[in-house]
């Protein structure tokens, strides 16, 4: 079968594989029907590595994904504890932890020690035709869901994390800093919370157009300054929650400029040299709460429950629909952000 692995910065190739064989006790073997590109892939594709994880052999990249159920072990249960049987259309949930550590107990799987990741090295992930999963990591799809909109229940989860780590209150002000397929994702989730103006920032046109269409107060970078913006905005007060979901650069230090005295900032984005940097005395006059995001904990059953239930539009971003032979243009239009990229879904 096809399989797109990384080899190297940049130096992603189609390869034939073996067939990853029969589901074993708990699994089930699942046919991929859409993929998305995040940015995680993209820093992988660009460096070979991501934070202090390095590529060291090839990798099969991709975390967002969707699938039928083709053959599944005996008596193997999704993961809502439901039986699952072949010919399911499910959303899978990428990570699998221990289930038995300090974090899992606590109820905190995403900070598992031990946590298996797809598509984060060493472990292979969804890029490709067919593979073995957990039948845990199975969320079944409504009908009301296409494939492509299963794939992206996991940045969903990213973003309502992010969003439940910010503790809003219905009268706050917010902005979200990038309208990336995240940062939508996230507006989305804060429109459903407050009633105040939500502010998003960002340089590219399309992505603002996008980001205005679904009601936000789109603020372009390339001709403003999103800091004075904001604070303009507000009458100088600053905005009650600050959300960064673009690269953590320069924008890590524009969220708390931005962010009021005794504001909240919550950072999802990854920065490049995998650092964290800040002007310090800023953030600690205005004594700001920093949190750092991690990935997502226990979403799945919420987030379809918003996209069936027609209160978050993810169609809307998927912008580019390719096959799986298509993957180095798909990567290299990504990387590049090519006009009017902004949700690029793979279609093994």
């Amino acid at each position: 079968m096809l399989a797109a692995r990384l080899h190297g910065p940049h130096d992603i190739r189609l390869d034939d594989v073996p067939e990853p064989g029969k589901p074993g006790a708990g699994e089930v073997l699942l046919r991929v029907t859409a993929a998305g590109i995040c940015g995680s892939d993209l820093h992988t594709y660009h460096e070979g590595k991501i934070g202090d994880t390095t590529v060291s052999s090839p990798l099969v990249l991709g975390h967002e994904f969707a699938g039928v159920v083709e053959e599944c072990a005996t008596g193997v249960r999704d993961g809502s504890g439901l039986p699952l049987t072949p010919g399911t259309r499910v959303a899978v949930d990428p990570a699998t932890p221990c289930g038995v550590c300090e974090m899992c107990r606590s109820g905190n799987p995403h900070l598992c020690r031990k946590l298996q990741f797809c598509g984060h090295f060493p472990d292979d992930g969804c890029f490709r035709q067919r593979m073995i999963v957990s039948g845990q990591s199975c969320f079944p799809l409504p009908p009301t869901i296409d494939n492509a909109s299963g794939a992206l229940l996991e940045p969903l989860g990213i973003a309502l994390h992010a969003v439940k780590l910010s503790y809003l209150k219905p009268s706050d002000t917010v902005c979200i800093l990038g309208a990336g397929p995240i940062g939508l994702m996230i507006y989305q989730v804060v429109r459903l919370s407050v009633s105040g103006p939500i502010f998003v920032t960002e340089p590219l046109p399309w992505r603002l157009a996008l980001a205005r269409r679904l009601g936000a107060q789109a603020i372009d970078i390339r001709a403003d300054d999103p800091v004075e913006s904001v604070l303009s905005a507000t009458a100088g007060r600053g905005v009650d929650v600050a959300i960064e979901a673009a690269w953590a650069d320069e924008s890590i230090q524009e969220a708390a400029a931005m962010a009021r005295p005794g504001g909240r900032v919550v950072l999802v984005g990854i920065p490049r040299n995998d650092l964290l940097q800040m002007k310090h005395s800023n953030a600690r006059r205005k004594e700001l709460t920093i949190q750092l995001s991690r990935r997502m904990k226990q979403t799945y059953p919420e987030a379809i429950s918003l996209v069936a239930g027609g209160k978050i539009d993810l169609q809307c971003m998927v912008s580019h629909r390719l096959p799986l032979t298509a993957i180095h243009r798909a990567f290299s239009m990504n990387a590049a952000y090519e006009e009017g990229v902004v949700k690029i879904i793979i279609e093994p």
